[in-house]
């Protein structure tokens, strides 16, 4: 398979508006090839219920595809809603875009050092 990454800094409120419109830009990079995702929530200050399930909505679709989907950089509060919802079980999520290039990609580039 060949490898196709994204990463996408997220920011501000993850709502219904900006759900709807990470679903429509992730369908659009999987349709031109990406595979693998990153999503940065660094800057994510708040996650809605819709945003919660968008976020799941793009899990659904990117695995259809045979695709992959990382989350990283959450913050305390983003961490305690995906726990309580247990959504936290079906998302791969990492610590910083470090941890993604040091566990992830060199195991899916086929170097199984790091």
């Amino acid at each position: 398979m060949k490898l196709s990454v994204t990463v996408l800094q997220l920011s501000g409120i993850l709502d219904k508006t900006r759900g709807n419109e990470l679903y429509r830009e992730l369908s659009g990079l999987l349709a031109n090839g990406t595979n693998i995702f990153l999503l940065d929530m660094k800057e994510i200050k708040l996650i809605d219920s819709t945003g919660l399930g968008a976020l799941v909505s793009i899990m659904q679709m990117v695995q259809n595809a045979n695709g992959k989907l990382f989350l990283c950089s959450i913050s305390a509060q983003v961490r305690m809603l995906f726990e309580l919802t247990k959504v936290d079980r079906i998302f791969q999520i990492l610590t910083d875009q470090e941890e993604f290039d040091r566990k992830v990609l060199v195991i899916l580039r086929g170097d199984k050092k790091g």
